[in-house]
């Protein structure tokens, strides 16, 4: 009887992977991974924080009087008082820096609501502004409605009344009257919202108000205060519709020197308003990134 042979032990089998080391990979070593980010995109928010607010950018017309944009920055200080955190910003359109272009360069990725500290629907408001916005795509804007006409607006004026002689014993008086002082344009519609203003401003007060204007339309101060004065209103007063003191400011006042009101500057009741047209433009249904130009309320 033969012997069964002795079982040949059984060798390993082979394998691909290196003896004692881990599977290799394509990441470089201790390395992050690689991204096709741009170099200095910004920082996303973290997941499920909201998205910081739309900055408010104030766009000023501009004017050689220096005093014009010392108002203009004490106004938008009052505007951060009230709104704590939102990143409020200046532009002009000329004259003064930071120009609207600049600021808006200085916004790329952003996203912008533009306040016009205007008083009415002029050329400015309708041709300009979209233009600047048009000439920065990379900045998603909004144009908010000009601040006039508006209630609060009234209340400025009526305090600034105030602060020039006006007296509560002047409402109904047959020799009182006020001359609405303002820019003048020769778009239509922003003489109609000019006489918007005058018309909720004579139910403040009780007396007429005409509206009268520095430039391209009609009637001038002096040529309203003639009208006034020939219908027995000898007892006028100049309202002035400005946001800042500049040249036409000063013009209309010096029609009447010692009842003509200060511009709005940056009276409380501006601010406030500046921070509602922002709001009324965000709450708009509206594209972020579409020009949006709203009725006034």
């Amino acid at each position: 009887m033969t012997e069964p042979a002795p079982e040949r032990p059984q060798a390993p089998r082979p394998t691909t992977a290196a003896p004692h080391g881990p599977r290799p990979t394509t990441a470089a070593p201790h390395g992050p991974r690689p991204t096709t980010a741009a170099p200095h995109a910004p920082t996303p928010p973290p997941y499920g924080a909201p998205a910081p607010a739309p900055v408010l950018v104030a766009v000023a017309h501009g004017s050689r009087d220096p005093r014009a944009p010392r108002t203009v920055r004490a106004l938008l200080d009052r505007v951060r008082d009230l709104r704590p955190g939102l990143d409020v910003r200046l532009a002009h359109i000329e004259l003064n820096a930071p120009l609207l272009p600049d600021t808006l360069d200085g916004l790329r990725g952003a996203g912008a609501v533009l306040v016009p500290l205007l008083l009415g629907r002029g050329h400015h408001v309708k041709r300009d502004l979209p233009a600047a916005t048009a000439a920065a795509p990379a900045v998603r804007t909004r144009i908010a409605e000009p601040l006039g006409p508006h209630p609060l607006l009234v209340e400025a004026l009526y305090e600034r009344l105030l602060d020039a002689g006006w007296t509560p014993a002047d409402r109904g008086d047959p020799r009182t009257a006020v001359v609405l002082a303002a820019a003048g344009s020769r778009d239509p519609d922003s003489a109609r919202d000019t006489r918007r203003t005058a018309r909720l401003l004579a139910a403040r007060l009780g007396v007429p108000v005409v509206p009268a204007y520095a430039s391209a339309a009609a009637p001038t101060v002096p040529a309203a205060l003639r009208a006034l004065a020939a219908r027995g209103r000898h007892r006028a007063f100049v309202a002035s519709y400005f946001t800042a003191p500049g040249r036409f400011a000063s013009a209309c006042a010096a029609a009447v020197p010692h009842r003509a009101a200060a511009p709005l500057g940056d009276h409380p009741a501006t601010a406030r308003l500046v921070l509602h047209r922002y709001d009324r433009a965000l709450s708009a249904n509206a594209p972020a990134d579409t020009v949006t130009l709203l009725a006034s309320a």
